[in-house]
């Protein structure tokens, strides 16, 4: 079993580095390997949850292609405007509710240069709201009821008689505090920006020159507007199908299954958002937020299959070796959820590939939930595009990585993020 670990494990870290569909095919390689290799039955392929990313990421890629997600950057660049005193508080929450409308956090590269000039321009160390915006849009995968992590989880605990609101119920309140504390404490970090000296230094070599450009308005800003909307009102439905499932239709005796639900309402979404705004359908496929997500349906392909062909083969040697220190300590499968993130960065591939070694060690569905955030690890290692294009787009360099590494901008207000978040649903799910 040793051995085949050590292989799942080169075969992530490998995929990692290789970046874009680089985790998913090797993933498959290691299918390939623990089956003629190791003789191992192949894994069920994770058709449900791969079919539910396509849809929704075929619905915000029209979304974005009409213009929808341009005008929600002009949105949050009023707002943040017209309070710049307080961009440590809001740019978090912008970008956090950029990814829960839009079930990804690549959304949030478009309002990065924004909270960078905003926080310069208001003598404000960019760093500070840079950073801790950048985790927002993380933490909010696990709020979302329209992600690839909530959807995967939500298929995996289907077998509980869990609905999407009792995921969400914990994981949004949970999720929100842990960012809020985390914006609380990032207001503190590093010196002000007028007395830091790499600002100092950018300034006197005149690095920092030229005005800020207003992002440009949209060409038709109705059909943007009308297409976030239509998004927004999918999202709601799905909210409401999922938490109440006697408003969904029966056939042979039994509900229809959320999957479905979420792969129609996303997918008729789409269309109706390119009939009514008239928007080229092959503009929607070259956006990046289609590419960003297609690359996550390839990953959670190879990497959920593999993990499952590894976990259902050794699942007797698993269950013997760690059963009793996770009943025990439950709460330690959630070092397990956030070391496995930082390895495969994705909340929705670690999902896919661990909690169910969790449903097998017999962890209740509950305190899975609530363990949830801990798969928003991947900030640990400062690789990730959007903590590097928060470092890019922070032209007085206070954001950055430091000598050390891990001693990156990102690391405190992640891990304080994060934290609270799981400490938080653990305090839920005795109160619920």
């Amino acid at each position: 079993m040793l051995v085949q670990l050590l292989l799942v494990l080169v075969c992530i870290i490998i995929g990692a580095r290789l970046g874009g569909i680089g985790l998913g095919v090797m993933g498959g390689l290691g299918v390939a390997l623990l089956t003629f290799l190791f003789g191992l039955e192949p894994g069920a392929l994770p058709i449900d949850v791969m079919l539910m990313i396509a849809a929704v990421i075929s619905a915000a890629a029209c979304m974005q292609a009409a213009g929808g997600l341009d005008y929600m950057v002009r949105l949050a660049e009023r707002i943040l405007r017209s309070n710049p005193q307080y961009i440590t508080i809001l740019a978090p929450l912008v970008t956090y509710t950029f990814t829960f409308l839009a079930g990804t956090g690549h959304v949030a590269y478009s309002v990065l240069p924004v909270i960078a000039e905003v926080a310069r321009e208001t003598k404000i160390r960019p760093e500070r709201p840079l950073g801790i915006a950048v985790i927002a849009s993380q933490q909010a995968i696990t709020a979302s009821p329209i992600s690839a992590a909530t959807v995967a989880l939500l298929g995996l605990l289907a077998g509980y008689d869990i609905t999407l609101f009792d995921i969400l119920k914990i994981s949004v309140p949970a999720t929100l505090i842990g960012v809020l504390v985390g914006a609380l404490f990032s207001m503190r970090v590093g010196k002000n920006l007028v007395d830091d000296p790499e600002y100092q230094r950018r300034l006197k070599n005149g690095e920092l020159d030229g005005d800020h450009k207003e992002i440009a308005g949209g060409e038709n800003r109705k059909g943007a507007l009308l297409s976030v909307l239509l998004f927004v009102g999918a999202t709601l439905l799905i909210v409401l199908f999922g938490s109440i499932p006697s408003l969904r239709p029966m056939f042979g005796g039994e509900r229809l299954g959320m999957p479905i639900v979420i792969e129609m309402l996303m997918l008729a979404t789409a269309a109706i958002i390119l009939l009514l705004t008239r928007t080229d359908g092959a503009k929607a496929a070259h956006g990046s937020v289609f590419s960003a997500g297609m690359q996550a349906v390839v990953a959670i392909f190879g990497v959920a299959w593999m993990g499952d062909t590894f976990i259902n083969g050794n699942i007797v040697e698993l269950k013997a070796s760690i059963e009793g220190v996770v009943t025990e300590m439950p709460w330690l499968f959630g070092l397990a959820l956030f070391v496995m993130s930082i390895l495969l960065y994705s909340q929705a591939a670690t999902v896919r590939a661990i909690v169910p070694l969790g449903i097998a060690l017999a962890i209740s569905p509950m305190m899975l939930i609530a363990l949830f955030p801990a798969v928003n690890g991947y900030f640990f290692i400062p690789n990730y595009p959007t903590l590097v294009a928060a470092i890019n787009f922070d032209r007085t360099g206070t954001t950055g990585i430091g000598k050390w590494v891990l001693n990156h901008s990102f690391m405190m207000p992640g891990l304080v993020a994060t934290a609270v978040a799981i400490g938080t649903g653990l305090l839920f799910i005795q109160l619920y």
